[in-house]
């Protein structure tokens, strides 16, 4: 009697400490989301807290004109049940357009997690032509997971703002038209649609998808295996924002080719001419390979001084060096996806399926 009664015991405490561990937002209620976000900032203040969860059920979670929801914690993991589903909206006044006001979220903690939700800025981004930036999550934070999250907005959708963080994406879906893809730090791509949107209401104009800035790290952005969707507007891959920019594209499919410009890159978008813009085994939709053998830039300057020739097609011996563990040598992100996503379906068929 006495063991049955000590086995109670241990299963009540050990479901008690797990649900410590957990907050569930109430559906569709914004006013829950922003309140979980706000406890679990206090609970994860320290850099070495416990794994918190943030559960999301499916439903649209509109902040209307709020921006800079602030994510302020450690080990915090914020799970929507969908990323289809789970959708998290904000739709800032335009007067305030700009990259460092509007963001939906604003991370700033070490080693979050997002996983199965959607990020939409609505901002009015046709009504602020030829600026609309519009940053869906602007990432201050350290060694932040992206599973399954989608961003939606036009100019500067995701924003690492960070000169030396490390994030790494998988399975995401990000769109946008100018420079969507922006900021600092080495970030990796695996497995994500990058989609581009109309540049102008028209369909005029190029869209740029990265424009990294990179200075107190080596890698840049690395796109891996990521397929880009393309129905109107022509587009770059990128161009260089400042700093030592580095950006390289490994197995990219294209959807539409043809939209790609034959440059691959902004020759008059550059702002600095130290930089590492690459590109190897692009592929069509079909999977056949339509890299070119060379192809060799010349980038002009902003001030339209100091013309740099470079080649952008990446060779085999480059490519050897581009490996996740070389460019996150003392943190594994892949391992710690394989596990949170193993945690994060437990807790939602005890918490969201029932």
């Amino acid at each position: 009697m006495k063991q049955i009664l000590l086995f109670v015991l241990c299963l009540l405490t050990s479901l008690s400490s797990r649900a410590q561990h957990v907050i569930l937002v109430e559906k569709g209620s914004a006013e829950s989301l922003l309140a979980a976000i706000k406890e679990a900032g206090t609970r994860n203040y320290d850099r070495d807290s416990e794994r918190l969860f943030i559960l999301i059920p499916d439903g649209y979670y509109d902040l209307g004109e709020k921006t800079l929801t602030r994510v302020a914690g450690n080990n915090i993991a914020i799970i929507g049940q969908s990323m289809e589903g789970t959708i998290i909206r904000n739709a800032p006044d335009t007067k305030i357009e700009s990259i460092s006001k509007t963001a939906v979220l604003q991370n700033r903690g070490k080693c979050n997690y997002y996983q199965d939700l959607t990020l939409k800025n609505d901002l009015d981004y046709y009504a602020c032509e030829p600026d609309g930036r519009a940053v869906c999550m602007q990432d201050k934070g350290l060694r932040t997971v992206y599973n399954r999250v989608r961003m939606l907005s036009y100019q500067d959708t995701f924003y690492s703002d960070n000169e030396q963080c490390q994030h790494y994406f998988q399975d995401s879906e990000i769109h946008g038209t100018i420079d969507f893809i922006c900021g600092a730090g080495d970030v990796w791509f695996e497995r994500c649609k990058i989609v581009t949107e109309k540049r102008t209401l028209d369909g005029s104009g190029n869209n740029i998808i990265a424009a990294p800035r990179t200075s107190d790290t080596k890698w840049g952005y690395v796109f891996n295996r990521c397929t880009i969707e393309n129905d109107v507007s022509e587009f770059y891959y990128g161009r260089s924002w400042h700093t030592n920019p580095t950006c390289v594209w490994l197995y990219t499919t294209l959807l539409t080719p043809e939209k790609l410009l034959p440059t691959r890159y902004d020759p008059e978008g550059m702002k600095v001419s130290k930089c590492y813009f690459k590109e190897y085994g692009t592929m069509d939709a079909k999977g056949r390979d339509i890299t070119p053998k060379t192809n060799v830039v010349t980038f002009t300057l902003r001030d339209h001084t100091q013309p740099f020739d470079a080649e952008t097609i990446m060779t085999l011996e480059e490519l050897q060096r581009y490996k996740v563990d070389n460019v996150f040598t003392e943190w594994h992100p892949v391992e710690l996806l394989k596990r949170l996503e193993k945690q994060s379906c437990r807790l939602k068929k005890q918490y969201l399926e029932k």
